[in-house]
């Protein structure tokens, strides 16, 4: 039987400058304190023991969590309740070190407890004892979820959604048309970033806020809020994720921006209903509220030859003496697999859009699991179709204002642009023609999502009434993967300069005559001096 390897850890005991009870009503007078790591009957605890007080704070290092808000300064919280279908935060103390070495030293101390910390149970099948283990980590991959993190700790990406001011502009006129909402509120901001949406609830007026990032940003996050002292006071920053950390207290308002490419790409949705479930309070806001997904058949010849030719270099029967179209079904496959994202010209709609309704104050997380939308459309032209355009929008719904965040083709474009899911097989439609079909998302642990669509065209005109389908055509994307194509020209008419003004033309005589004048021209200036021209 293997041995936990927290009885092999010897009891610590590091000195505090101060500890406080959070859940106190009264303010407490600060005392210095003892802090003490121990394992009894295999349950390892933290115990903090006042100087001047017989009361003892004891924790459960299994559902600790240690939130640093300065060098010296942290916040312990615990999760001490019972019940396996609601948890909710149940102690918590303030407590300040004499030194940052001093800090430095307990968070090391508690990184190594709490690491192989276990959590006491008889629910399970083998045994009554086992690791304590992120709902985040069980359903998605350590390798995504580390470029993931990767990605998002980084300024330029940062900077690159900042600079997105058809984003950032919607969010801060959303917060501040609303701040009645907000105005002496607990805000809590999922996936906070750089801390801009943190700031904005601030500047409205929020009583505090709770800015939780798993990244490295969560460091650049600190520093930027320190350097608006205005806010600072009001903002605390929570290194973790919303799945696995404990608030001190309910919020009246989730702030995030979880959107991904179609909405649901990189699966953050999940993230802001479990932070809503966990933290928000009964009659609390989400901003944003509710999300649709738009969706419409479209026709882009230029686009489909573009994909059809990048598998062409497969088609080589002699590259350096090596047969290469083996491998062009696959490449061809391959190449429509990518969802491909750009910003398009709206004309290339052939029908007029339909859209997929998401309540984010009532989804369920497994309701993003699978999402099924069936399709119907009446075409408006007679042209060759060539596969579904998607985007979408999100609502803030404020009790001043309702203001909606689109990222609609012909609309200022976003840093999310558009999406088109192209056809390998087009097909033919017919003005008046019904189009039907199914898009069909499955989510997957790289934290995106498989992508399934299938377009039809039914029986049209005087043969309608018969039903049956004419053409159809069924394809595979993967979400992970898409064609950014925003860099791409776009080929479609643009206006065209004037044409210059001709020129009236020149004789060889008319030159030789302007070269004879130039010449004595030249020759009848004064010499210059030669260490001059030097």
């Amino acid at each position: 039987m293997e041995v936990s390897s927290v009885k092999k850890l010897e009891q610590m005991e590091f000195s505090l400058e101060s500890v406080t009870d959070l859940s106190s009503s009264s303010v407490s007078s600060s005392s210095p304190a003892v802090a003490t790591f121990s394992c009894v009957d295999g349950v390892t605890e933290l115990r903090f023991l006042p100087s001047d007080s017989t009361h003892c704070f004891n924790f459960d290092l299994a559902s600790a969590q240690l939130f640093k808000l300065g060098p010296v300064h942290f916040i312990c919280v615990s999760d001490s309740s019972s019940s396996t279908e609601e948890k909710s935060f149940s102690q918590g103390v303030n407590i300040k070190f004499k030194t940052e070495k001093d800090s430095k030293d307990f968070c090391d101390s508690f990184e190594e407890w709490t690491k192989d910390a276990v959590v006491q149970g008889s629910s399970l099948q083998n045994g009554t004892v086992s690791a304590k283990k992120s709902k985040f980590d069980n359903k998605i991959e350590a390798s995504s979820a580390k470029m993931y993190f990767h990605y998002y700790g980084q300024l330029l990406h940062q900077q690159n959604m900042l600079q997105d001011y058809v984003r950032t502009g919607t969010y801060y006129a959303a917060v501040m048309e609303n701040r009645s909402d907000f105005a002496g509120r607990i805000v809590v901001d999922v996936g906070a970033g750089s801390g801009i949406l943190s700031m904005f609830a601030a500047q409205a007026g929020a009583k505090h806020v709770y800015a939780v990032e798993a990244s490295e940003m969560a460091e650049y996050a600190r520093k930027l809020i320190a350097g608006n002292p205005l806010f600072a006071e009001r903002i605390t920053v929570i290194k973790g994720k919303v799945e696995d950390i404990d608030l001190p207290e309910k919020a009246d308002i989730l702030i995030s921006e979880p959107m991904g490419t179609l909405l649901v790409n990189e699966r953050m949705l999940e993230s802001y209903v479990i932070a809503r479930d966990r933290f928000m309070s009964p009659k609390g806001k989400m901003f944003p509220t509710v999300g649709r997904i738009h969706m419409a058949p479209f026709s882009d010849e230029f686009l489909f030859i573009e994909m059809a030719n990048k598998a062409m270099f497969w088609q080589q029967q002699n590259y350096y003496g090596v047969d290469l179209t083996p491998l062009y079904g696959s490449a061809h496959q391959g190449y429509f697999s990518q969802p491909v994202v750009d910003a398009f010209d709206p004309r290339v709609l052939v029908a007029p859009p339909m859209f997929h309704m998401i309540d984010f104050t009532q989804m369920k997380e497994e309701d993003f699991y699978e999402i099924d939308i069936p399709l119907k459309f009446t075409a408006s032209m007679c042209t060759r179709l060539h596969g579904l355009a998607c985007w979408f929008d999100v609502l803030f719904d404020g009790s001043t204002v309702q203001r909606w965040l689109t990222t609609a083709p012909g609309a200022p474009t976003t840093h999310w642009y558009q999406i088109r899911c192209v056809l390998s097989q087009p097909i033919y439609v017919m003005a008046g023609q019904e189009i039907t079909g199914r898009l069909h998302l499955i989510a997957h642990s790289a934290q995106s999502y498989t992508i399934d669509l299938t377009l039809s065209a039914k029986m049209w005109g005087p043969g309608a009434s018969q039903g049956g389908i004419l053409q159809s055509s069924t394809c595979k994307f993967d979400l992970k993967e898409p064609y950014y194509r925003m860099s791409q020209p776009q080929a479609y008419p643009v206006a065209q300069e004037p044409p210059l003004q001709p020129q009236p033309e020149l004789s060889t005589q008319d030159i030789q005559t302007q070269n004879d004048e130039l010449e004595e021209e030249l020759l009848q200036q004064p010499p210059q001096n030669p260490s001059t021209q030097l």
